[in-house]
């Protein structure tokens, strides 16, 4: 069985990145997805795509839920036999720390994709705001995607593809736009000593889980209030949300928000919020 993680920050576009994977291929494919909340957003839109998908939801796969990893990838191989396991950790877990367990569940090998914002990459990694977090991804990636070049100009991409180069100049560096890329992916680990530099990030996490329909501008107004920090600090935020107009996906990342029809219908929807210093109370008002 191949094996592939795919890391990187809160909104960088990992997800995006396998539902464009997956649909090239051919092989028996499993999505491994761990959303760090309670109400797991990101399963639901991979069953939508047609994805064979198990959620790991409710911690972070490289400490409180290590364990459950193991377990929960021992229970893959046996009741589905994938020919390729994608891991999809959250946004905030540590590659070394997966890397780890997944030698603990005797897996093997694994290559590692790495997923950059390329608006944000640089200035987040010289501010220092997330530790040795970026230090921690791109030293364990094999292939880093450079991903949202179409949001960048030329001398933004150029000075992250630098710094990337110098933190791990054995890594296949490409760019991308909607996290597609139209060339093979190296599956055999090109490097595979781990790197580790600590676990993942304490961030508060709010899960929110809706019934019924919801009016499709109020959920659009409270996006663009968490967006303006109107409920505390929102580094992350998504939800699928079942309107009047259909079923539809927003997202919010570094106060840019989202939002696209979904591509099946929910019964009840769900939202989750990461940050610091949420107003739970305030958030929960809003959604009725």
């Amino acid at each position: 069985m191949k094996t592939t993680l795919v890391c990187g920050l809160l909104g960088s576009g990992k997800t995006t990145f396998i539902r464009n994977f997956v649909k090239h291929r051919n092989e028996k494919t499993v999505v491994l997805v761990n959303d760090f909340g309670a109400a797991g957003i990101d399963g639901e839109i991979f069953s939508a795509g047609g994805i064979e998908s198990v959620e790991l939801p409710s911690g972070c796969v490289c400490c409180t839920l290590k364990f459950d990893l193991i377990m929960t990838i021992q229970r893959i191989v046996k009741q589905f036999a994938p020919e390729h396991l994608l891991i999809e950790p959250s946004g905030v877990a540590s590659p070394s720390g997966v890397l780890e367990a997944l030698e603990s569940a005797g897996v093997g090998s694994a290559s590692v994709i790495g997923m950059v914002d390329v608006t944000e990459f640089a200035e987040l990694y010289e501010s220092g705001m997330y530790g040795s977090f970026f230090q921690d991804q791109i030293e364990n990636s094999d292939v880093i995607l450079v991903n949202k070049t179409d949001l960048a100009d030329e001398p933004m991409i150029a000075a992250a593809e630098r710094l990337i180069s110098t933190i791990n100049p054995l890594a296949v560096v490409l760019r991308s736009v909607n996290a597609a890329v139209d060339i093979p992916l190296p599956e055999a680990p090109l490097n595979r000593e781990i790197h580790s530099s600590g676990c993942h990030f304490h961030f508060e996490t709010l899960s929110f889980k809706l019934r019924g329909r919801m009016e499709l501008a109020l959920v659009q107004m409270l996006f663009d209030d968490l967006a303006r920090g109107g409920y505390g600090t929102v580094v992350r935020a998504k939800a699928i949300v079942a309107t009047e107009q259909g079923t539809y996906r927003f997202d919010l990342v570094f106060g840019r928000v989202d939002s696209v029809p979904h591509e099946k219908a929910v019964q009840d929807g769900r939202v989750v919020v990461i940050g610091e210093g949420l107003d739970r109370q305030s958030i929960q008002d809003e959604l009725g």
